[in-house]
């Protein structure tokens, strides 16, 4: 199974599965031990459950976002991400059987952010620099990045009521 992050929406709910949590972490690592030569490892902890609750202004943008810890113990900290959804071509796009919803996914360097710089599918974001000092964020910093999805309200006006699924899988890389 490729590593992946869960994002489902249930009649207005929707939330990132808990259980990606390691699955995202042994992408990142399997990502870099694949290099040859390369001694450089990335952890990514703290993902956790998003829940969207009870959307009811179906025109208006619904954004939520996730402070992270991603740590990389390359010389500069540097890391890229890499993001692909389970829609035709990984677009970003939840399903509902035929019924399709797309989402946006942001990313920012920085924890504590309610955007960041938009991700497109199978594009890698690179330049980034972790802040953290621990792979766990336990010493320093609490958390280093921050990851934001955004259901946009043209897309939800429009999307017909129902349970919509989809996978958000995003591989870190150290640079």
């Amino acid at each position: 199974m490729p590593p992946a992050q869960i994002l489902r929406a249930y009649r207005g709910r929707a939330f990132l599965s808990p259980a990606a949590h390691v699955l995202c972490a042994l992408a990142a690592a399997l990502l870099v031990q694949s290099a040859p030569g390369s001694a450089q490892k990335v952890r990514i902890t703290n993902l956790s459950d998003v829940d969207f609750g009870t959307i009811t202004n179906l025109q208006a943008d619904s954004r939520r976002t996730q402070n992270i810890c991603l740590y990389s113990n390359g010389a500069t900290g540097g890391y890229s991400v890499l993001a692909s959804g389970s829609g035709a071509g990984s677009a970003f796009s939840l399903a509902n059987g035929p019924s399709l919803m797309a989402y946006d996914v942001e990313w920012s360097g920085q924890s504590g952010q309610s955007s960041g710089t938009a991700l497109s599918p199978n594009v890698a974001l690179t330049g980034q620099t972790s802040s953290a000092t621990h792979q766990f964020c336990n010493s320093g910093p609490s958390a280093s990045a921050s990851l934001v999805v955004v259901l946009r309200g043209s897309e939800l006006s429009r999307a017909p009521q129902g349970n919509y699924s989809g996978t958000l899988t995003l591989l870190i890389a150290a640079e």
